[in-house]
């Protein structure tokens, strides 16, 4: 079995068995505790379980099965993800804090120095179901006004976030020249279509000089989506759109897509750099595939050492890399800008706090030595159909002579 299948299975194994303990803790806390009515637990249990079911179905199927008649179950069964991880928070969050109260009230009554204990005081079973229902009740309120507001966020269209930054070595010529950069649409059960042609609508009223996509365009086969992405071949700019695999495309068909994109007149740079501009003021647009395609089988893996070849580092120049590792080694090589996504800023609230913590560049823009990193956020989502505290976001650079 190759390892760009056993990725996906080992993130599946990992997430069925996160799925199972996470669902039981929420049947004892949302169903268990608050009533001990039979038919209540095996009603709201049994809908518990089947919301658990359809999340992994739509994991495991979601590159599998054509997207536009199954498009409702997709969406219910990813949203139940997220509102799964908000209740899961909540509800511990609701549970330290009880433990923590009661703690302090076991150490307002010890007894001092001579004096006898007495026994703790029984909480009658009333008392235990409505804290039981008051803090499922909390939950679920939390949970909708997170997840609801999230989902709109998700489907609304992309900020737009304006960055100018001067790129050593660029020609007086193209100083104001823009670039627009495209990343992590996912463009797959969810995101189909509809959303692909407002999104270039969005992107040519920019007037950009050129378009960079910088992977994870496809969760799925160029059988089943290409319909969608081919919105992509109505972009309008005057030097080209460019395209970098990103680690999403390995498990989707990296070379497959790759023909595909390019008879969509998109410029597929696989460890490669073209020349960007008019032949006596130009710079250099270099492409690397994904930094995590060696872990997937394919023979085509980063290689910043041959998409530099032969290039002259005294030239201005943008690297497209999918993930932000590595840039600083592409900075000493004579890179100015680097262009990367993957990291979704987290996508939703708390995972933000989380990806934060695990990136040293998780989103934005950064800046060393005059060398400049720009991590975008993503202008679509992967998985749960939600965003919160991390909008998504096409970026408008303008690149400036210095």
């Amino acid at each position: 079995m190759s390892a760009s299948r056993m990725l996906p299975i080992a993130f599946l194994t990992v997430l069925s068995l996160l799925t199972v303990l996470g669902h039981l803790y929420l049947y004892r806390r949302l169903v268990r505790d608050t009533s001990p009515a039979p038919r209540w637990r095996r009603v709201a249990g049994g809908a518990l379980w089947g919301l658990g079911a359809l999340m992994l179905g739509s994991a495991v199927t979601a590159r599998l099965l054509p997207p536009s008649g199954l498009r409702p179950i997709f969406f219910l069964g990813w949203t139940w993800m997220a509102a799964a991880a908000y209740l899961l928070l909540t509800l511990f969050l609701v549970g330290g804090a009880r433990l923590l109260a009661r703690l302090a009230q076991r150490g307002r009554s010890a007894p001092r120095p001579g004096e006898a204990a007495s026994p703790p005081a029984a909480a009658s079973e009333e008392r235990r179901q409505f804290l039981a229902r008051s803090a499922a009740g909390g939950a679920l309120l939390v949970t909708g006004g997170f997840v609801g507001y999230g989902t709109w966020r998700a489907f609304q269209p992309p900020v737009v976030n304006r960055l100018a930054v001067r790129l050593p070595g660029l020609p007086k010529a193209l100083d104001g020249f823009t670039l627009v950069q495209l990343t992590d649409i996912h463009v797959g059960p969810l995101i189909q279509r509809r959303f692909m042609d407002a999104l270039v609508e969005q992107c040519n009223a920019l007037k950009p000089d050129g378009v960079c996509i910088t992977g994870d365009l496809v969760d799925g086969s160029v059988t089943a989506l290409a319909p969608s992405v081919s919105a992509l071949a109505n972009l309008r700019c005057r030097y080209g759109s460019y395209f970098v695999t990103g680690n999403h495309e390995y498990y989707s068909g990296d070379e497959e897509w790759a023909e595909a994109l390019e008879r969509m007149g998109i410029t597929v740079l696989r460890n490669r750099h073209v020349a960007v501009g008019e032949p006596g003021a130009s710079f250099d647009m270099v492409g690397v595939d994904d930094w995590a395609a060696q872990r997937t089988g394919s023979p085509r893996r980063y290689d910043l050492d041959q998409a530099l070849a032969e290039r002259d580092p005294e030239r201005a120049s943008v690297l497209l890399a999918h993930q932000p590792s590595n840039w600083r080694v592409a900075a000493q090589k004579g890179i100015g800008l680097q262009l990367s996504g993957h990291t979704h800023g987290g996508q939703f609230f708390p995972f933000t706090l989380a990806v934060g913590a695990m990136w040293e560049h998780d989103a934005g823009h950064y800046e060393e030595n005059g060398r400049h990193l720009y991590v975008s956020r993503g202008t679509g989502f992967w998985g749960p159909p939600v965003r919160v505290a991390a909008p998504p976001e096409i970026v408008q650079v303008t690149l400036l002579a210095s």
